[in-house]
């Protein structure tokens, strides 16, 4: 299957784009700066229509987002470009072309914010981010498209992005003293096993949106003591905290985002880990790469 993998040079685009091309897959990666075979601004809608009908994919596997929670406040306009009219193009794009094309769309478990394990339904907006990530659902269903909502956690492959775990594994490995949120609940998966169920979705095209999160979610810093744990490593420099002490961050967070990922197991007829086996897993990286 041909698949544009459009913001390829990111965080999850960076171990997705050869985990697919490991599965047999024709990866065509894209990005807005350098780090991809193809560059375009996907919000200029003329931009997008010339890589796609250059690229023709099969598959639109959509990574792009702005994802800084603070810029999103301080620039909607921005916030709407990058995670609304880029998926509206796509789109358009989409809905023009006379071959079938399925788009999947990846979202955040930032739309859930009340207290309780949240399905599908359940949306709480509360920021600019998670207003405009749902708008980006919104357009990414005017078409055939599988919408994940999710969160990861791994080793970083992008040379420009550090993940949570690089964070906390280069904070406790030199004793820096830091500080976790106790009232922060989520539930994430490896970024290996995002990239395993995104390339299970574009095999089999579940239409609608998802959640795809790890059972038995925690607290950020009940995830970060285990995550110490389990390599061994000291925390006496990691205290826990809470978002109200929190002065460096300007925009509200939600507090709870933890997922019922059910719909999309029974969909693809899987099982998905338990977060505190995805810990785990994540670990490994790091035991093997020092």
């Amino acid at each position: 299957m041909k698949i544009a993998l459009c913001g390829a040079a990111g965080l999850l685009g960076s171990t997705l784009g050869p985990f697919l091309s490991l599965h047999g897959h024709d990866v065509m990666t894209h990005s807005r700066g350098q780090g991809a075979q193809h560059r375009a601004d996907l919000s200029d809608v003329t931009a997008a229509y010339e890589l796609l009908n250059k690229i023709s994919p099969d598959c639109i596997a959509n990574l792009v987002g702005l994802t800084d929670v603070d810029r999103c406040e301080r620039e909607p306009n921005q916030a709407y470009l990058t995670n609304v009219r880029t998926v509206e193009n796509i789109a358009s794009w989409i809905r023009q072309r006379q071959m079938p094309c399925h788009l999947i769309h990846i979202s955040t478990d930032q739309v859930y914010d009340s207290t309780q394990i949240h399905n599908e339904d359940q949306v709480t907006l509360t920021g600019y981010y998670a207003i405009s990530k749902y708008a980006g659902e919104l357009a990414a269903a005017s078409v055939p498209s599988t919408i994940l909502r999710t969160n990861f956690v791994g080793r970083s492959r992008c040379a420009k992005r550090t993940s949570l775990t690089d964070w906390l594994f280069s904070s406790l490995s030199s004793k820096t003293p830091i500080q976790v949120f106790d009232d922060v609940l989520f539930s994430p998966l490896a970024i290996s096993t995002l990239s395993e169920m995104i390339e299970l979705s574009i095999r089999n095209k579940p239409i609608g949106v998802f959640n795809l999160g790890s059972h038995n979610g925690m607290s950020k810093a009940d995830f970060a003591f285990a995550f110490a744990d389990r390599l061994g490593l000291s925390n006496s420099a990691m205290t826990r905290t809470t978002t109200v002490n929190a002065t460096q961050l300007k925009a509200y967070r939600p507090k709870d985002m933890r997922m019922d990922s059910a719909k999309f197991e029974r969909t693809l007829g899987i099982k998905l880990p338990r977060l505190i086996d995805e810990i785990e897993r994540v670990t490994e990286e790091y035991r093997e790469n020092g």
